[in-house]
């Protein structure tokens, strides 16, 4: 629709017209079909209006689109549109010399392998033409960010790799703590009470913590700062090493079965295999997305293979031996947040923000159970208990619901409530005895249920804001690992 405004002669016709009959109805100006002026019908693309608004506000100067034949061709500027040919800013090229002002510029300046550089006498060293900043930083080739794939490092900062022994920190502190010779679970656990240790290190929020398999002497954390640590648990409690390699924040860290490798993901897009020991990137994979989730696939025959649930809504596979994606599995409508084995790894449960659960068998891309309802909200944090029989979905309206590993039938007088997680995919955790369930919280709290009667034992103030992550320590009887994500950069151990 477009619009013109009367003259200003019009409307001093107008006016003196009602002074001379002051009785008598307004006639309509030339060329008026509506009581304030001109009124037409006009059709534009986007495309057509965003050239001619971008053309008016650059050159100074657009068309005139009405068919009013009285109406001028150019609104604006005409002698700038005469200058320019009535070309608008899309189809306007820049001039031969500007061309060449901006090649010349672009030229590089010297032979950058030339170390040694003799000054002539009487040249000013220390002083800088104006124009040499310039160049130099036309000429100044990027530096790769460390990080970047092919530039992984990591920092060892340790005293000696080694103890009088030879061991290194894979091998587990018997002698300060040897209840890490016997079966997790085996003891009677309590609730935590008060916070005993703190780490620090992280410059930002801690996004994901992961314990080492079986014995949890060691303590595996991913942050938004792009860093990954490992620190020591039971000895004195320090940083052992840092892992350098992702550019952007770490999504999700995962270990191999025996802990020797673990796997990392993060929002740069990239998945690396990392060496717990020596610190080394073994293996980088990427396949243009954001990788949320990352699990190595549970039987030991099948250690090179895992999997990871993508921004695309896909779950990929991929056998680390030879690099390659084996298997997709494409159903979700939402990003993949959690993978779970279940069923003697058989089988596997996913989670997406398309607020469904399905079920799959390994290997084969169709899916066996598909778990939605109309009152369902997104799980982004999903746990196995102890006993294999049943997970517990975090799920976003302020419950944990839990459902069976056989026939993914929801356990309805399992239901825990009376904490809220804000939106936040605040893990689930289970005591090593499966007698309590616990979640962090959005105001800082872990909560404790108990597992028969459903019914909350205790609220624990760990930290002062969100608790995303928490581990129960597999061998003790009341310590619980329970980090602070997005903003705290600490963590903290509890114990009763």
């Amino acid at each position: 629709m477009f619009f013109r405004r009367p003259s200003q002669a019009d409307i001093i016709w107008a006016a003196f017209a009602r002074a001379r009959e002051p009785f008598r109805r307004p006639q309509p100006v030339f060329n008026q079909n509506a009581l304030a002026g001109h009124v037409e019908e006009q059709s534009m693309t986007e495309h057509a209006f965003r050239q001619q608004h971008l053309t008016h506000f650059i050159l100074g100067y657009s068309a005139n689109p009405s068919v009013d034949p009285n109406a001028p061709t150019v609104i604006g500027s005409v002698e700038k549109a005469q200058a320019n040919g009535f070309a608008t800013i899309d189809t306007l090229k820049a001039p031969k010399k500007e061309k060449k002002e901006l090649k010349r510029k672009r030229k590089t300046k010297g032979d950058l392998d030339i170390v040694d550089v003799e000054f002539p006498e009487g040249a000013n060293v220390g002083e800088e033409s104006e124009e040499e900043p310039e160049e130099e930083v036309q000429t100044k080739k990027a530096k790769p960010k460390r990080g970047a794939p092919g530039l992984e490092s990591s920092v060892f900062h340790g005293k000696s790799m080694t103890d009088y022994q030879g061991r290194t920190y894979m091998s587990p502190p018997i002698s300060e703590a040897p209840q890490l010779q016997s079966e997790a679970g085996s003891q009677e656990t309590f609730i935590p009470k008060v916070c005993i240790h703190t780490w620090t290190g992280h410059t930002q929020g801690v996004s994901v913590i992961r314990l080492f398999p079986n014995t949890g002497h060691l303590l595996l954390s991913g942050s938004m700062d792009t860093k990954i640590k490992l620190w020591d648990v039971y000895t004195h409690g320090n940083c052992l090493r840092t892992f350098h390699g992702h550019m952007k924040a770490v999504k999700d860290v995962t270990f191999s079965n025996d802990g020797r490798k673990f796997l990392s993901c993060g929002y740069d897009r990239q998945m690396k295999l990392w060496d717990t020991e020596t610190g080394q990137c073994i293996k980088r994979f990427s396949n243009g997305k954001i990788p949320y989730v990352i699990r190595f696939h549970p039987d030991e025959d099948k250690q090179h293979i895992f999997l990871a649930g993508m921004s695309d809504k896909k779950i990929i596979q991929y056998d680390m031996n030879s690099g390659e994606i084996t298997q997709e599995y494409d159903q979700h409508l939402g990003p993949v947040n959690t993978i779970t084995f279940v069923d003697d790894n058989r089988r596997f449960v996913t989670t997406s923000d398309d607020k469904t659960i399905r079920a799959w068998d390994f290997d084969i891309p169709v899916v066996i159970k598909y778990i939605a309802e109309p009152h369902m909200h997104s799980m982004p944090a999903v746990t196995v208990h102890p006993n294999k029989k049943y997970f517990a979905a975090q799920s976003l309206d302020n419950q944990i619901l839990v459902y069976s590993t056989d026939n993914f039938r929801q356990a309805r007088n399992k239901r825990f409530a009376g904490h809220s997680v804000a939106g936040y995919a605040c893990q689930v955790g289970f005591s090593p005895d499966g007698k309590w369930i616990s979640s962090g919280d959005g105001e800082g709290n872990v909560v404790f249920w108990e597992w028969k009667t459903g019914r909350i034992k205790s609220r624990l103030k760990a930290h002062s804001k969100v608790v995303i992550a928490h581990e129960w320590l597999p061998h003790e009887t009341s310590k619980v690992h329970g980090i602070l994500g997005r903003t705290d950069k600490a963590m903290g151990l509890m114990t009763a």
